[in-house]
C-alpha cells in the first residue's frame, strides 16, 4: 500500500493552516507527577485563511480530550478524533461556531497520556539531587502533538501565553518570558509566562524540577540543578560573546533572554534551540569548554531556524545546514578564520562516517528527503547538517567569498524572518539577490537537481584551509602504518603526542582512524598505554576512541562502551555505539540486555531510534 502525505502543505501533519490557521495559543496546565499527565485546557486563537471554511484541523496524539467549546459563548463544539496512527498520531477535527467571525477562539479540554511522547517524567533517583522528580519536554519534530492538540507543522508560527501549576518547590520554566513571580495556591504554585515572538509548534518547551540559576551576561542565565551549577556557569561564561558574534553576522537578536538549561542526562540531543531557553545535554561539561561550540550552534539558530523556518521537515536543510553554517561563522569571527575551515573539515569527515553508516544510495542522506510516510524521527541524521553546510560554503565561494556572501546571509534572514520557507523560496531569493552581479551566471551553472535530491556525499567540497588538520592526519598515518606493519617494536609514538593538539584536533585524529580499516587489538591496548584514553572525560573523544576499540573487536572494550552508551541518552553517543556492538556478534548479546535495561530511562525518541537500529522496533 503506497503511503499518503497526510496534507498538501505537510507530509507528516493533518493540520490545514492553508484553511484556518491557529494565530495563538494560551495553555493553561497542571502538571502531576503522580499521574505522569499535563491536564487543563488550550484557547486557540484561529484566522479563517478560506472564509468559506468551517472546519480546523489539528494534530493529535495519545491525548484525551474532553470537552471543545466556543470560548466566548461556551457553546460546545462537535468534533471528531480519527483512529490513531502509530506514526503520525490521530486528526482531530473540530466544527467551527456558526457565525460571522472570523476569528473565533476555540477551548479544548484535555489530558496527556503518560507515554507522552514529548514528555520525560524523571523520579528522583533519576536527578542529580535524587530528592525531587523531573520532567522536560521535547517537541522537535512531530511531538508537540501529544503535549497539546495544535497544528504540528512549522509552516505555521503562533505566540503563546501560559499558566502552569506545579508542585510549590519545583520550578518551572518555558520557551518564553517569564512573568512575575510565581503565585501560591495551597501546596502549589502558578508560574505566568509569554512567548510575543512567533514560534512553530516544535518550539514549545516545558521543564519541572528543582533548578536554580546564575547569571552569566548581561541577557543570560544558567539553570541547573544546584549540584551542577558552579561546573556549568564556568563551562558556558563566554555565551554573551557567542550571542555578539552571532549579531554581527545575522543581525539583531528579537528574544529579549537568553538562558541555558542544562538537563538530565537522558536528554536525546546536544541541544535544543527552545526560544529563551536552550536545552543542553550534561554531556558538554567538560571542564575545559571544549564542547561549547554547541552553544554556538544553538545561539545560530535563534535566527536560522526559529526566525526563519522551514515550512516541513523535508526542507530541514534550511534549518540545520544554515545553523551549522553560521556556527562556525562565529567560531569564526570568535577564534580565526582557520578554526572555522578546522572545524568544516571535522565535519565533512563526521559526514562521510555517517553515510557508509547510513549507505551512500540510501535516499535519507538526499538534502531533501521524501517524508511521505515516514516519521522525520526515523530521517534524522547529521546530512541536513553537514551536507546543508557543504552547501552553502560552496555558494559563498561560488558567488566570491564571505565578503559577497555575508550582506547576503543579513538580507536573507532579514527577509524571511518570522516566516516559514522551502528550499526555493531560498534559491529564487538567492538569485535574485546576485542577479546583477558576476555570480548570476554562475548560479544559473549550479547543479541543484544533484544537491539536492541526489543521495551520498556532495558533489564536490569548498577548499578548507587543512593547517589544523594536518597534525591530526600525520598521528593518524603514523598509527596506521605501525598497524599495518604489524605493530613492531620499538615504538615512535610518545604521551607527548596528545600534548600539542587541541581537544578538538585529538576528536580529528581518532575520526580519521575510523575512517580506516579497523585496528588490531595490539594497535588498541598500544594506544591506551600510551595515551590513556579510558579516562578521558571528554565525551567527543570518548565517544571516537571507544567504537575504534569496539571495530577492532577487542573485548575488553564492550563493558566501558555500554556504560558511556547508557550513562545518558543523548543520540549522537547512543546510536554509534549500539549499533557498533550489534555489528560485533560476540557483543550483541551484551547490546540487547543493556537496551532492555536502560530503554525506559530514555526519552521516547532516543529509545526509539536505538530500538530500531538494534531490529528490536520494526
Amino acid at each position: 500500500m503506497t503511503a499518503e502525505r497526510l496534507s498538501p502543505g505537510d507530509p507528516n501533519s493533518f493540520s490545514r493552516p492553508d484553511e484556518v490557521k491557529v494565530t495563538h495559543m494560551d495553555l493553561v496546565l497542571d502538571v502531576s507527577f503522580d499521574a505522569k499527565t499535563l491536564s487543563g485546557h488550550v484557547v486557540l486563537s484561529v484566522e479563517k485563511v478560506n472564509v468559506e471554511a468551517n472546519v480546523l484541523i489539528l494534530d493529535s496524539r495519545d491525548l484525551t480530550v474532553s470537552m471543545v467549546q466556543d470560548f466566548d459563548t461556551k457553546q460546545s463544539l462537535k468534533y471528531e478524533l480519527a483512529s490513531s496512527s502509530t506514526t503520525f498520531g490521530e486528526k482531530l477535527e473540530i466544527h467551527l461556531p456558526d457565525s460571522p467571525n472570523f476569528k473565533p477562539k476555540i477551548s479544548v479540554h484535555y489530558t496527556t497520556s503518560p507515554k507522552s511522547t514529548a514528555l520525560q517524567w524523571l523520579c528522583p533517583e533519576q536527578t542529580l539531587g535524587k530528592k525531587h522528580p523531573f520532567l522536560f519536554s521535547q517537541c522537535q519534530a512531530i511531538h508537540c502533538r501529544s503535549l497539546v492538540p495544535c497544528q504540528d507543522t512549522p509552516s505555521n508560527k503562533v505566540t503563546y501565553e501560559a499558566k502552569i501549576t506545579a508542585p510549590h518547590d519545583l520550578t518551572v520554566l518555558m520557551s518564553a518570558i517569564r512573568q512575575g513571580e510565581p503565585v501560591k495556591n495551597d501546596d502549589k504554585k502558578i508560574h505566568k509566562f509569554h512567548q510575543p515572538v512567533l514560534i512553530p509548534s516544535y518550539l514549545l518547551a516545558i521543564v519541572v524540577g528543582d533548578l536554580e540559576s546564575r547569571q552569566i551576561g548581561p541577557r543570560s542565565h544558567v539553570w541547573s540543578e544546584p549540584a551542577l551549577l558552579d561546573k556549568a556557569a564556568y563551562e558556558f561564561a563566554e555565551t554573551e560573546a557567542q550571542l555578539s558574534a552571532a549579531e554581527d553576522v545575522c543581525g539583531p537578536y528579537v528574544w529579549g533572554v537568553y538562558d541555558l538549561l542544562v538537563l538530565p542526562p537522558s536528554f536525546p540531543f546536544g541541544g535544543m534551540e527552545n526560544p529563551c531557553l536552550t536545552f543542553v545535554t550534561p554531556s558538554l561539561i567538560a571542564g575545559d569548554r571544549s564542547l561549547v561550540d554547541v552553544i554556538a550552534h544553538e545561539i545560530a539558530h535563534s535566527w536560522t531556524g526559529n526566525l526563519v523556518t522551514n515550512s516541513n521537515f523535508e526542507h530541514f536543510w534550511l534549518n540545520e545546514g544554515f545553523t551549522v553554517f553560521v556556527e562556525r561563522k562565529i567560531v569564526g569571527r570568535l577564534h580565526g578564520e582557520p578554526f572555522r575551515h578546522f572545524a568544516a573539515i571535522g565535519g565533512k569527515t563526521y559526514l562521510a562516517d555517517t553515510i557508509e553508516s547510513m549507505g551512500a544510495s540510501n535516499p535519507l542522506t538526499s538534502l531533501m528527503p521524501d517524508l511521505t510516510g515516514i516519521d522525520p524521527d526515523d530521517s534524522f541524521s547529521t546530512v541536513p547538517y553537514e551536507k546543508g553546510q557543504a552547501f552553502l560554503w560552496y555558494l559563498e565561494e561560488l558567488v566570491g567569498g564571505p565578503g559577497e556572501f555575508d550582506p547576503f546571509l543579513k538580507s536573507y534572514i532579514a527577509n524571511f524572518q518570522y516566516r516559514s520557507i522551502e528550499t526555493d523560496d531560498f534559491v529564487q531569493y538567492l538569485k535574485h539577490y546576485f542577479q546583477n552581479t558576476a555570480a548570476a551566471e554562475k548560479l544559473e551553472k549550479v547543479d541543484w537537481q544533484t544537491w539536492f535530491h541526489s543521495p551520498g556525499m556532495p558533489p564536490t567540497f569548498a577548499n578548507y584551509d587543512d593547517s589544523l588538520a594536518v597534525p591530526c592526519k600525520a598521528l593518524c598515518q603514523l598509527w596506521s602504518d605501525w598497524n599495518n606493519k604489524g605493530c613492531p617494536e620499538p615504538i615512535s609514538m610518545s604521551p607527548e603526542d596528545l600534548k600539542t593538539l587541541s581537544p578538538s584536533q585529538i576528536q580529528e585524529f581518532l575520526a580519521q582512524l575510523l575512517l580506516g580499516p579497523p585496528l588490531s587489538c595490539q594497535t588498541i591496548e598500544k594506544m591506551q598505554q600510551i595515551y590513556g584514553l579510558n579516562g578521558v572525560q571528554n565525551a567527543e573523544i570518548k565517544l571516537r576512541w571507544l567504537r575504534l576499540c569496539l571495530r577492532a573487536q577487542y573485548k575488553e572494550s564492550i563493558p566501558l562502551a555500554v556504560q558511556f552508551a547508557t550513562s545518558q541518552g543523548r543520540m549522537k553517543y547512543c546510536r554509534p555505539i549500539f549499533r557498533d556492538l550489534y555489528n560485533w556478534e560476540d557483543a550483541r548479546s551484551s547490546a540487547l540486555e543493556a537496551y532492555d535495561k536502560v530503554k525506559d530511562q530514555w526519552m521516547y525518541v532516543c529509545a526509539y531510534t536505538v530500538g530500531k537500529d538494534l531490529h528490536v522496533i520494526q
